[in-house]
């Protein structure tokens, strides 16, 4: 079979097109020169490996001889993993949204020959479906519109351009009104009552299906009710997560969640599951657990991390990217069951488990069963007159057997790059489990993530790739990259105190200003100043599947600025906050890491210094607690490299509570603190 320009690339997702009969150029000089040599216009096909309908339009379209042979005649074809050039994916994905009204993957856009959108639109059916031109009918008539109506269309590209710059020019004002603190306040509220108001309050989280985690709002709500002791928000907060961790979305047998819901239920997911999704669940368990001690959630933790471990983990170091959704060219095969197949697995313990996990002979999912947990274990073993312990037990059990026996089914596509910042994201999920659960091997494999990522990703001295695979780094790093980066540092800092993670931080925030910022506004580019394969240098606020760089970067310079004693970068994180709060209160969903740093704002940084001999057992006992608005600073004696561990001398290990740099009598407890900031 032959193949195309992509069986020289890594990404999965381009070698799985590499032997269409589309001739696709990966992104670079060779096709945008070509294109321009013979003035035709670009396709450029956007998608991921674990995308379902990636897979579908690739089976019908690209895999199709007499479709090839029109995008071969007419276009460059040029196929992109949003994954590897997310800055690639948010130009060209704002630019159909503002086309169509509406975005989404598998992403087909048309380029002028200089890379300027005029024409895209999603999934396309090979035949007219669904309120839908075929794509055969799509690729003709963009052909004869390029011969017939050139310059048209080129005036239509360069307004696209100018619509882009335009909705990129936010934040241009700097040195905004500091918005008063107690104003903040209201503006919480507000948001909290915005929240409540999209809350499903009998299956948990937010809004109607599709459903996806929204672990951002979880955390505010977890946040918000420690700080104002409003337990609806408490309720909202945990129903969510047990609902998740009980739904379909959650694999009952290996652990890891799946990345959304396509019913309020969270019973039947779009099957693939992403690392950053499940770093992210991690991370709101660990608060979640902190906050309640429930050992449900401890165990969740265990469960997911042993499922990135064992599904995701590279032998050499660091996390791939994710599972796909299909296998055998069927989505989900892999995670449903026919009630037989466990009746003959499990025997006489069968019906025990299909009651408990809603397993029918009809199925509860297209005449087939997702494993799913209706009745709380405990409660259902109440109900049904078991001894709680026991039942526990013989329910692992029996998930042990029904994953032995999948294991022999055909497994999903693996996405084995290795993505910087989804990787950081891990590396804060396991400093915050390391800390909360205070395991040391979870502290250990944080600590070897990161030397893995510092050993392959640099480009030089404090530039960095963005993916890794095949030995092989490449693509440059982005906003995000280095934001998650500076966050994962400051964490790294606070479970193992080695003052080298927040120097390394530091350094790492001097260089994302100087390369990422704009001289403008207080926000940041998504890409560096030097990358130029790129029409439009965009600013991404928007909290979504992930966080955005921008907001943790205002949470970073926040931070920072306390432990370096560097008062402009708190007063920029402030000026990126004040500049976003009438969205903040108007959309708090998309939001969500943006919500967070606002309520921290306003209730305070807890200034937390220990000096003395004991300072790693304090350390200990004070990170396992529910503090999330804490800087902690600890050495054995004082150090004037650090405002916070400055002047501080102690015959014995002693604590100190201090905000802005203004501190309390100290204590000589982990109680005592607790005590003074359950006062504060």
């Amino acid at each position: 079979m032959s193949t195309n320009r992509l069986i020289h690339e890594t990404s999965p997702y381009l070698l799985q097109h590499a032997h269409n009969p589309v001739d696709w150029y990966p992104w670079g000089e060779e096709a945008l020169q070509k294109a321009k040599e013979l003035n035709r216009p670009i396709l450029v096909s956007i998608g991921y490996s674990a995308c379902h309908w990636c897979h579908v339009m690739e089976r019908e379209s690209f895999e199709d001889q007499s479709t090839a042979l029109i995008m071969n005649e007419h276009f460059i074809n040029i196929k992109i993993d949003r994954e590897e050039r997310p800055d690639l994916d948010h130009v060209y994905m704002d630019a159909v949204q503002a086309m169509s009204g509406s975005g989404g993957w598998p992403l087909n856009v048309f380029l002028t020959p200089d890379a300027q959108p005029f024409y895209g639109g999603t999934y396309f059916p090979p035949v007219q479906a669904f309120n839908r031109s075929s794509w055969k009918e799509v690729l003709m008539a963009i052909a004869t519109a390029w011969k017939e109506r050139r310059d048209e269309i080129i005036s239509q590209a360069d307004n696209m351009v100018n619509y882009l710059r335009q909705s990129n020019s936010f934040g241009q004002a700097k040195n905004a009104a500091i918005v008063p603190e107690h104003n903040l306040m209201e503006h919480c509220h507000e948001i909290f009552q915005t929240i409540m108001d999209t809350a499903d309050k009998e299956w948990g989280g937010f809004g109607r299906a599709p459903k996806f985690p929204q672990t951002f709002t979880i955390q505010f709500l977890l946040q918000y009710y420690h700080f104002t002791k409003e337990k609806t928000a408490l309720d909202q907060a945990l129903l969510s997560i047990d609902k998740m961790l009980q739904g379909g979305i959650y694999d009952h047998i290996a652990g890891g969640l799946a990345r959304y819901s396509t019913d309020k239920e969270w019973l039947a997911p779009h099957f693939e599951k992403m690392l950053y999704d499940n770093a992210l669940l991690i991370n709101v368990l660990c608060d979640a657990y902190q906050l309640t001690r429930n050992d449900h959630y401890e165990k969740a933790i265990h469960k997911t991390i042993a499922f990135v471990q064992n599904e995701l983990g590279n032998v050499t170091g660091g996390f791939y990217a994710a599972l796909d959704a299909d296998s055998e060219g069927e989505e989900g095969r892999y995670y449903v069951w026919q009630k037989k197949e466990i009746e003959n697995i499990l025997n006489d313990d069968a019906e025990l488990f299909c009651n408990c996990f809603d397993v029918t002979e009809h199925g509860n999912w297209e005449e087939k069963n997702i494993l799913r947990v209706l009745v709380p274990l405990e409660k259902f073993a109440k109900d049904n007159f078991l001894e709680p312990k026991d039942f526990e037990d013989k329910m692992s059990t029996c998930l042990q057997k029904l994953s032995v026996e999948r294991d022999k089914r055909t497994r999903p596509g693996l996405d084995d790059k290795i993505i910087l910042s989804w990787n950081l994201l891990m590396v804060k999920a396991l400093c915050k489990a390391a800390a909360a659960l205070n395991n040391d091997r979870y502290k250990d494999l944080a600590e070897e993530t990161i030397a893995f990522i510092e050993a392959n990703f640099p480009e030089s001295s404090l530039k960095l790739f963005h993916t890794f695979k095949n030995d092989v780094a490449k693509n440059p790093a982005f906003l995000d990259d280095y934001a998650y980066l500076i966050d994962a540092y400051i964490h790294l800092y606070e479970i193992t105190l080695k003052q080298d993670y927040l120097y390394i931080a530091k350094q790492y925030a001097e260089y994302t200003i100087q390369q990422f910022g704009d001289t403008n506004s207080p926000y940041f580019f998504f890409t560096a100043n030097d990358q130029n394969d790129i029409i439009v240098r965009k600013k991404e606020i928007y909290d979504g599947a992930t966080p955005a760089g921008n907001s943790v970067m205002a949470s970073n310079l926040l931070k920072l600025s306390v432990i370096f004693d560097k008062s402009e970068w708190r007063t920029r994180a402030d000026e990126m906050l004040d500049g976003l709060l009438p969205l903040l209160k108007k959309y708090p969903g998309s939001f969500g890491q943006w919500t967070i740093f606002l309520l921290q704002k306003v209730v305070g940084i807890n200034e937390i210094a220990i000096i003395g001999e004991d300072y790693q057992k304090f350390n200990l006992e004070i990170t396992k607690q529910y503090i999330p608005n804490k800087i902690l600073m600890c050495s054995a004696k004082t150090d004037a490299q650090f405002p916070l561990l400055d002047k501080k001398t102690a015959k014995e290990t002693l604590i100190y509570l201090c905000k802005n740099y203004a501190c309390l009598e100290p204590v000589s407890t982990a109680q005592d603190l607790l005590n003074k900031l359950s006062k504060n």
